[in-house]
């Protein structure tokens, strides 16, 4: 049996004031190439699949778009909700669905559903189990005391009576860990303070394959069953030397496992670019890659450049940060932020200007520093 693993859509995002729907839309076209190509039994869906809770309507279009073409192309969908749904919204016309072959399981009911789906060697099981945490399970599990996830998601499986003689794939929104591997991170995922949330991998570790969802960076968890496929775009520079893609899981008899990587090219990538502003206006650097890319851009240049932003963006249209890194923001800047002491003694307008100096990358002239002073005067005299 063939599926593939996707996850993390986060349909409707926004990166720096910019729409990711038409970045989106360019892939999910090359998901339906591939089901046309690869023929899967089905696709998964391991969770986040809008960026809100309550998604935009051209959001919602999206999503319908593209799960219409899934069903037109007599693929099984199986589908959870992650930490970033409405689990309410995504169970919506789920029994509906069924007939249809779309499984979607959105709001925890206190078990984990069975999919079961049916190749030349047998049947697989698919275990769907949507974004949970322990104050959402409260009543379910009256007999166990689950103060962590640990205990959680092993309540949640063993109530479920997984016979592991059979194939058997979990699908899970989850933070899973290993000891002793250190997970890659990206900023655009949300996180609680300390890693309250993460789950011993351990407790999951005897299913054939474990499709996760949260991580945006595509990796395994101790082990290459138990993987995260990553988001299938880069939601924040923090993602740049990502290659996005999505997992093609083929399973023969039990024990017989093999994973491909299908790359999802982005109809713009996103990047760093760094060095003087001239130099990276040059036709030299401009050919070097696509001019429209989200790039991060960060100017080294030490003289001052009036309207950097301006003249960038007339080669760089899609310009998403900028930011400045030359001898007065070195100095400056890091004696502000790493030093409490020196931050308490200086004024407001000192802090205002060391601000000033972060953000444009140059000193405020002396018309600035006037505007500065006289606004500070009159609300001190409020």
């Amino acid at each position: 049996m063939k599926f593939l693993h996707l996850s993390d859509l986060h349909i409707g995002k926004s990166v720096n004031g910019f729409s990711m729907l038409s970045e989106q839309k360019h892939v999910f076209k090359q998901v339906i190439g591939y089901v046309k190509t690869e023929q899967p039994a089905a696709v998964v869906i391991a969770g986040d699949v809008y960026d809100r809770a309550i998604p935009g309507v051209e959001a919602v279009r999206v999503f319908d778009d593209f799960l219409t073409e899934l069903a037109n192309e007599d693929v099984a969908v199986l589908l959870i909700s992650g930490n970033h749904d409405s689990p309410e919204r995504m169970n919506y016309a789920s029994r509906l669905l069924s007939d249809k072959r779309i499984f979607f399981y959105g709001a925890f009911d206190g078990s984990v559903h069975k999919v079961v789906l049916p190749d030349e060697y047998g049947e697989v099981n698919f275990w769907l189990m949507p974004f949970i945490k322990p104050t959402m399970v409260r009543g379910m599990f009256a007999e166990i005391d689950i103060d962590n996830y640990d205990a959680l998601i092993k309540a949640a499986l063993e109530s479920a009576g997984i016979n592991h003689v059979a194939r058997n794939v979990l699908v899970s929104h989850q933070f899973y860990t290993k000891a002793g591997v250190t997970p890659t991170r990206s900023e655009s995922e949300l996180s609680p303070v300390g890693g309250l949330d993460a789950v011993d991998a351990g407790i999951i570790e005897l299913f054939d394959y474990v499709a996760l969802g949260h991580l945006h960076g595509s990796q395994g968890v101790g082990a290459e069953h138990i993987r995260y496929c990553g988001s299938p775009i880069k939601y924040s520079f923090s993602e740049c030397r990502h290659e996005k893609s999505m997992a093609l899981v083929e399973m023969g008899n039990k024990g017989d496992l093999s994973v491909k990587y299908l790359p999802l090219i982005p109809l713009h990538d996103m990047r760093e670019i760094k060095g003087e502003i001239n130099q990276l206006m040059s036709d030299e650097v401009l050919k070097l890659a696509n001019q429209n890319d989200y790039l991060r851009v960060i100017l080294t240049d030490e003289d001052e450049t009036i309207d950097p932003m301006g003249k960038l963006r007339s080669v760089y249209p899609n310009i998403m940060s900028l930011d400045f890194e030359n001898s007065r923001t070195s100095i400056d800047v890091s004696l502000i932020s790493s030093d409490s002491e020196t931050i308490e003694k200086l004024s407001v307008y000192e802090l205002f200007g060391e601000f000033f100096i972060q953000k444009i990358g140059y000193s405020m002239s002396e018309d600035q520093a006037k505007i500065v002073r006289e606004i500070l005067e009159r609300s001190d005299e409020k």
